[in-house]
């Protein structure tokens, strides 16, 4: 019912555009032949407007994987180097959720834990919503900062990394077995703001996948049996990925825990000294507004990213004024 349901959206969508181009395709000519410039100016800002709708149309269509229409976890953690790697790490978490909003999608926090000083060592978010993950997987990677470090009294310009991994919400439908022998539980004292009760009970809970060496963690209950419960189902969502990579034959990124964040890694670079850039290292899509970007602004890439995918080669996508 829910395929059905998106295929009609989608089906819909589609003649509502056209009707509304040809629409005001005929206006222009009508404009134009009676001499009225309003009526071709009215008609020509209404085209402007479709061609954005059109593009996140096209955008849907390159949605085809398995798992592309369901919610995302996305995973976080700053690379080496302390402080700036931290404070980097939690600008992305911030980036992510700023766009998840921006998509009308809901998001929960279910596990965070703060660097010394700023900034995060690692979170963990759940986006929900429809294509939530067919757009994060985009994101998977390594990602790099360059820019004039507030931490830095002599103000170097540092290089900073941080990765974000995107692995999808599976239906309770999908039987992911997982041998109790297999799993290494510890439950830990939750961080963070919360009150009482989840700063002096150990709530937390940590799940280690000893075959694969995948750990997941959540502390965003103050019940230990409902955070074991949600750490279970990210344990049978980061299994269940791993398996649609291997099917893929993608590899370089069925563990996300063996990359090292750092050089040689990244998928994209944010430079905001000497310069103002954001370029993805795999498309060749840049953007020369990195605030923009910072701020949520990732359809772009991720419409880039998803193209070049599918049809293979650099693509780059141009920005709608």
């Amino acid at each position: 019912m829910r395929k059905r349901q998106d295929l009609d959206q989608r089906i819909s969508a589609v003649l509502r555009l056209e009707g509304a181009i040809d629409e005001n395709t005929q206006l222009i000519e009508l404009g134009e032949a009676e001499g009225d410039a309003g009526i071709v100016k009215d008609a020509e800002k209404a085209l402007a407007k479709l061609h954005g709708e059109v593009a996140e149309r096209e955008l849907d269509t390159l949605l085809s994987g398995e798992a592309d229409g369901n919610d995302s976890y996305l995973q976080i953690n700053a690379g080496a180097g302390g402080t700036e790697s931290q404070d980097w790490a939690s600008m992305l978490m911030r980036m992510y959720i700023r766009w998840a909003n921006k998509s009308g999608y809901k998001v929960e926090v279910l596990d965070e834990h703060a660097g010394e000083e700023a900034g995060i060592k690692s979170c963990t978010l759940q986006i929900s919503g429809q294509n939530a993950y067919g757009k994060l997987k985009t994101e998977s990677g390594v990602h790099r900062l360059v820019r004039i470090s507030p931490y830095d009294s002599n103000a170097r310009r540092h290089t900073s990394f941080a990765s974000a991994w995107a692995y999808p919400v599976i239906d309770d439908e999908i039987d992911i077995q997982i041998s109790d022998s297999d799993l290494k539980v510890d439950t830990y004292r939750a961080s963070g703001a919360g009150g009482q009760h989840i700063n002096t009970t150990d709530s937390a809970v940590r799940i280690t996948h000893i075959p694969t060496n995948i750990i997941v963690a959540c502390q965003a209950e103050r019940s230990q049996h409902k955070n074991r419960a949600t750490a279970m189902k990210m344990l049978k969502a980061r299994l269940y990925e791993l398996e649609l990579q291997k099917q893929q034959e993608k590899v370089d990124a069925a563990n996300a825990k063996k990359t090292d964040i750092g050089w040689g890694h990244q998928i994209r670079s944010y430079v905001l000294q000497p310069y103002q850039l954001v370029k993805d290292l795999r498309t060749g899509h840049t953007s020369t507004s990195p605030q923009i970007v910072l701020d949520g602004g990732l359809d772009d890439f991720i419409q880039a990213s998803l193209a070049h995918r599918v049809h293979g080669g650099d693509v780059v996508v141009e920005d709608i004024e």
